[in-house]
């Protein structure tokens, strides 16, 4: 005996084309349920969002028949209201900005670059990073350091080296040597051409330090007596504390 085609499954109707559908969606993003339009989801034919449903289904169903998609459903609001007013979201706009990206919203991710905070970090921030040698590679060395110091210790320390200038990293080199302490253990930040100074230097470490989960803070390192240069000058001590 056949089944009417009002008791099939929804799992079985979005294996088909969807032009048999409702433009009623029913969506589960990360756990979250919406309930949109077709129309609304391919309101920009360009973007991955409207791919997903543009033909044939590319998109798994969870066990209710919704179309699953596999990111954080709490920011999926803010892309909906977006798509169905053009409202530019005002909040959490770092972790929309990344779901634009994602769904590939061309309009919607130049309105979030224009705004201060993604605007600060994409055009300020990362600009000026970019110009420090091997700033990403010394967080990550910094990082390794502290996590091999940390055996059976509440906090762990890496001494950093921070020159601004050529002539800041000559001295820096001739101060490193009279310190009394494993040189290779020093991680050396810069020489850099542009505007911020080390003390924008020194917090750009600890913002992207601590945005890999980790507790830390800093002071200028004082070193042994007999020493030529004001150690402060070049030297810092970044503190880690585990516990």
């Amino acid at each position: 005996m056949s089944i009417s085609s009002e008791h099939k499954p929804l799992g079985k109707q979005v294996t088909s084309s969807l032009h048999m559908l409702s433009p009623i969606v029913e969506l589960n993003v990360g756990g979250e349920i919406y309930t949109t339009t077709l129309s609304t989801l391919k309101k920009h034919p360009g973007s991955k969002l409207a791919e997903m449903f543009t033909g044939q289904p590319k998109l798994r169903t969870d066990s209710e028949g919704r179309f699953f998609i596999d990111r954080p459903g709490t920011y999926f609001k803010y892309i909906l209201e977006y798509l169905r007013s053009n409202q530019v979201p005002t909040q959490c706009i770092q972790d929309v900005y990344k779901e634009a990206l994602f769904y590939d919203i061309e309009p919607l991710i130049k309105q979030l670059e224009d705004s201060p905070q993604i605007f600060g970090e994409l055009v300020a921030r990362r600009q000026f990073l970019a110009r420090v040698p091997n700033y990403s590679e010394n967080i990550e060395l910094m990082i390794r350091i502290a996590r091999a110091e940390a055996v059976a210790s509440r906090q762990s320390s890496v001494i950093v080296c921070v020159v601004r200038t050529e002539e800041d990293a000559a001295r820096c080199q001739d101060a490193l040597n009279g310190l009394d302490m494993d040189k290779k253990s020093v991680v050396k930040f810069g020489p850099w051409k542009a505007v911020p100074s080390i003390s924008d230097l020194l917090d750009c470490i600890q913002m992207d330090v601590e945005a890999k989960g980790y507790k830390i803070s800093f002071q200028p390192h004082v070193a042994e007596k007999g020493f030529r240069f004001k150690s402060h000058d070049f030297f810092y001590k970044f503190l880690f504390t585990w516990w």
